[in-house]
């Protein structure tokens, strides 16, 4: 499943690789703001809704693994580091739409810190998870 192409200098990933997996990260962050703006004002963040919604992106985000994988073109052995650019990709621009965009989660406080927190909680499980899903080559 591994890409051909020129591997980079400090991983063993292609810079096509790199690229894609990046891409990736910023799709699903995008499409996670989103979605959480949408959800956010429905009540999501509270009582036994938050549990709820916190236990079905364990579940939720397991597909999103073998996308990544298939995307990024990648080994069963890169899966974790696959992930873990996807991820980065994603944190960051958490970080700079929680600073100077926070709008995008919501009009009020509590639905832009709500819905940061479900997103570091989503980059957190997939991080376990391609650990997890990740084999020895």
């Amino acid at each position: 499943m591994q890409t051909q192409s020129v591997r980079t200098g400090r991983l063993p990933l292609s810079t096509g690789q790199l690229i894609r997996l990046a891409a990736l990260g910023v799709a699903l962050w995008l499409t996670a703001a989103l979605l959480l703006r949408w959800l956010g004002p429905l009540g999501v963040y509270d009582g036994a809704a938050r549990i709820l919604l916190y236990a079905l992106i364990i579940p939720g985000t397991a597909p999103f693994i073998w996308l990544i994988a298939k995307i990024g073109r990648l080994a069963r052995s890169d899966l974790a580091l696959g992930v873990s650019v996807v991820v980065a990709a994603a944190v960051l621009l958490d970080g700079l739409a929680l600073a100077w965009a926070p709008w995008l989660y919501g009009s009020a406080l509590a639905l832009q810190a709500g819905a940061g927190a479900v997103i570091l909680w989503g980059a957190g499980v997939a991080l376990v998870l391609g650990f997890v899903f990740n084999r020895a080559g």
